[in-house]
């Protein structure tokens, strides 16, 4: 071929193809045409997602349907990409042309940052920041800054193909951990064990390279490593925010309304004071329209857990679900330093609650029954954007929205 002759045009087949190789080149050549024009604008893709990602997260509270689609079109976006090498291999070994790598490279990477940019909302509201919820939300965002610096992921995807395959499907992972509970309305445990399920099956081309050549004994090994894997990331999921859960608001009081469903009162917090009136936990827990879910009031002293209270809220209320234990047997020592963990069935952290019980009323909490928002990125309440700890329902729906725990031998009520 001479130097100077053009390049082959994508599309252009010899005669010995199959029939159709030729439309389906033509397809083909305008795909590429348009990765290209679209080429110098990539870099308004990830703060695109972002907005649709921040969108759906605020219209699921007050357009479902609308923030509903915007979850819909991720899913179906990944479908495409997991579809397109199954879709490139069977067209290969037909004789029919496919994509050049570094077109189907891009079009990843567009996915890639459109999942991690529109999960990042979800995830930046949700995490306990006090937690090591915050750790796990940190590497998502170190993921999606990889996800836009060029050289850096071309380099991951061309050379360093097992971290990609991981890459990838830690990209899976959130996706569906987002988008189940809007769309099909399931709880923070069913999604994350769908999730978790997703992982492990799209981690199979990763474990796939670094075992190479398959063989036997490495087919076994793999076998054996799947459980593993899959054990490892059930036993981490209390670092994994609940995507859809938060707490809205909290406060801690030694009396409680139960016709206003607010906190009531002020009390130092000293053992004798804890003995004789107990103590009311109140949280506000804010989940999307539709879903029911069990979370769990767990009681800790000094970390060692000393009550754990089911409670069943229900979503769709901007102010939060608002739900309550009561605790009034405390240990005869029940100075030092306590914590409310407020969790999911699954063992995902919502929110936590802290107090200290001291004899000296000077250094012990004050329970004022104050009802404040937990801290979120300094000096950026996501979450004020949608709720509003402080106010209050309709008489119309108090009935319906609020829910106590029963009383029992633990002391709640």
């Amino acid at each position: 071929m001479s130097p100077n002759r053009p390049p082959e045009p994508a599309g252009r087949t010899d005669p010995g193809t199959p029939a159709g190789a030729s439309r389906l080149g033509v397809w083909e050549a305008r795909i590429e045409r348009l990765t290209e024009k679209i080429r110098p604008w990539s870099w308004l893709w990830p703060p695109v997602a972002f907005l649709a990602g921040a969108g759906s997260f605020f219209l699921v509270e007050r357009q479902q349907w609308l923030g509903a689609m915007l979850a819909l079109g991720m899913l179906l976006t990944w479908c495409l990409l997991l579809s397109e090498s199954l879709i490139g291999r069977f067209l290969s070994r037909r004789g029919y042309p496919t994509l050049p790598r570094g077109v189907t490279t891009f079009i990843a990477q567009m996915v890639h940052q459109e999942t991690l940019f529109f999960t990042l909302p979800f995830l930046l509201a949700t995490t306990v920041w006090t937690s090591g919820q915050a750790i796990f939300t940190l590497a998502m965002v170190g993921l999606a800054i990889l996800s836009v610096l060029d050289p850096l992921y071309y380099r991951l995807a061309e050379q360093k193909r097992s971290l990609y395959f991981a890459f990838h499907a830690q990209c899976v992972f959130l996706v569906v951990l987002v988008s189940l509970p809007t769309l099909l309305h399931l709880t923070t445990g069913q999604s994350l064990l769908l999730a978790l399920a997703a992982t492990v099956i799209f981690s199979l081309p990763s474990l796939m390279h670094l075992l190479r050549p398959m063989t036997v004994r490495r087919w076994l090994l793999m076998l054996a490593l799947l459980p593993l894997l899959a054990g490892i990331a059930w036993a981490g999921r209390i670092w994994v925010p609940p995507a859809s859960l938060w707490i809205s608001g909290s406060a801690l009081s030694p009396a409680f309304d139960v016709e206003s469903r607010t906190p009531q009162g002020s009390l130092q917090l000293t053992p004798d004071a804890l003995s004789r009136q107990g103590l009311y936990a109140y949280t506000a827990i804010h989940a999307p329209r539709g879903l029911r879910e069990e979370v769990v009031h767990e009681w800790r002293h000094k970390g060692e857990l000393i009550d754990r209270i089911p409670l069943e809220i229900q979503g769709g209320r901007a102010e939060g679900y608002r739900a309550w234990t009561h605790k009034r047997n405390f240990p005869e020592d029940s100075t030092g330093r306590w914590r409310i963990d407020v969790m999911t069935a699954s063992g995902q952290r919502i929110g936590v609650l802290r107090f200290n019980v001291a004899t000296d009323a000077d250094s012990a909490t004050r329970a004022d029954g104050h009802i404040s928002s937990p801290p979120g990125l300094p000096g950026l309440n996501i979450r004020g954007l949608i709720a509003d700890p402080e106010s209050q329902p309709s008489a119309e729906s108090q009935n319906n929205v609020d829910q106590r725990s029963r009383p029992s031998e633990k002391g709640n009520s």
